[in-house]
Formats: structure tokens, sequence, C-alpha cells
């Protein structure tokens, strides 16, 4: 029991997922099983059936940064009740890449640090990204944002939002594809309606769709926009209130379906 602590208290400080299952009816109350993704699991439940199936459970739950109390069989039957086991998660604080150094996104970081994310600023242009004019962010980025998402896009997953606020079709649509790429739970980007008139984009690929000599994607690869309308089209007049009324979009979509999440949520 004192390694499965031991290994514990070590995640916690490194800031690793990891999920501790106690059982809390059953045969052996008390045991437990600490769960890591791509790591073997330490400690026992009493049966490796068991262990197997709350295990999965387990990585499950820490995928979606939730604790819940689930039930099996004694060997880990569905729809039994005969053991119950308290999965605790231990994930990292999820993450907010926010594209474009401009006042909205000042607005946004701080809403989000409220929501309990980590934030990230990044902007290819240095005059403009500095700690000093984003306080509530983590961390501030000078890099082209397809530049930056190729080396931390794998990081980002269903729990994390990418929002890209640039406001500029040479930093938006290379944003918008790279991000694409990622496994990101949200994905919002924010426009006039000239710009979201002018611009279709889809995987690998865009082309201005008012040129009659671009061919529209295939029906198959192209990504539709958010069926709800935006803050801004909703009279939003300044940055702090748009960032307010874009949280409750970010709050229901992110980690819902999988077809949903990577839809594009155009934000007109």
């Amino acid at each position: 029991m004192g390694e499965l602590y031991e290994a514990l208290r070590e995640a916690l400080r490194a800031e690793e997922p990891i999920a501790l299952v106690s059982m809390v009816e059953g045969p052996r109350v008390g045991a437990k099983l600490l769960v890591r993704p791509g790591a073997e699991a330490l400690g026992t439940l009493g049966d490796a059936d068991l262990d197997r199936v709350v295990g999965r459970d387990a990585l499950g739950q820490l995928a979606a940064g939730a604790s819940a109390t689930r039930h099996y069989g004694l060997h880990g039957e569905a729809r039994q009740r005969d053991v119950s086991a308290f999965i605790e998660s231990y994930a990292p604080p999820p993450r907010m890449v926010i594209f474009g150094a401009v006042d909205f996104t000042a607005a946004l970081a701080r809403v989000a640090k409220v929501l309990g994310y980590r934030v990230t600023v990044c902007d290819a242009r240095a005059v403009f990204a500095t700690p000093l004019r984003f306080p509530d962010a983590d961390e501030v980025v000078v890099d082209w944002p397809d530049r930056y998402l190729a080396k931390a896009g794998d990081d980002l997953g269903p729990r994390d939002v990418v929002c890209v606020l640039t406001h500029d079709p040479k930093f938006d649509v290379p944003a918008i594809v790279a991000a694409l790429e990622t496994e990101v739970g949200y994905l919002g980007a924010m426009g006039s309606r000239r710009t979201a008139s002018t611009t279709r984009v889809w995987r690998g690929s865009w082309r201005p769709s008012d040129s009659t000599s671009a061919p529209a994607p295939p029906r198959r690869r192209r990504y539709r926009s958010a069926r709800r309308s935006s803050p801004s089209a909703r009279g939003a007049p300044v940055p702090r209130r748009c960032a307010t009324t874009t949280a409750p979009f970010i709050r229901d979509d992110r980690g819902g379906d999988p077809c949903r999440r990577r839809e594009l949520a155009l934000r007109r």
C-alpha cells in the first residue's frame, strides 16, 4: 500500500493524470487500485477480472476528468451490484489555447481561469504577445498558430479548447486546419460575417468560397458550422461581455459525441 500512495504522490506533484479506485462496498472494502494511462496498475481489488474492468472504466473517467461510483459483479460483470468502487480522478486542469493577442483574448483568458482552464495565448507578433498584456494567461507564446499546434497538438484532448481570435485569414485558416487534426474537444473561431462568407475550411485545404474556380470540398470531409448563433451576433459590444457569453458554448459543446466535437464552431 505504501508503494501505491508514493506513486500517487509523485503523479500529483508532476501533474500527471492518475485515478485512485477504492472499493466502498463488497468483499474487500478499502481495497485500492491505482490506474495511470500507459502504465501497469498498482494494487488490486481482489480479482484479476474485476481489476481489468474497473481499470478500463477508471481510464475513461480520467479522460473525462470526472469522479464517480461504479457498480460491478464479483468478477467485473456489468449490471450487478455486488461491488461498488469509487473512482477518484486526478486529472490536470483542461487547457485553453487562444490564438490572437487581441482585447477579446484578455477577456476570454480571465473567464477561462475562473472556469479552471490552464490558458495559453499564442500570437506570431511579439510586440502584442506579452505577459504584461495577458496577466491571466499561464503561458504567452510567440509563434505561428499552426507551428505551435504541430508541437503541442498531440497533448490536446477532449477536455481541451482552442479559440481562434486572430481576425486575419493568414493566421485563422492555418490555425483552424491544424486544430481540426487534433483531438481537441471544442474549436471556436470568431470573425466578421464577411470573413465567414469568403472562406471555406476543411481538412487539409481551404479556398475562397466566392471564387468560381474553387470546387466545394467532398461532403464527407467537410466540417459543418455550429448551429448556434455567436456571442457577437447577439449584440455583445465589448470583449468582456463577448467572453462571458462564449463560455456557455464551450461548456455545452465540450465532451459531446465524437461527431459533434469535430464540428467547426464558426463564431460570426
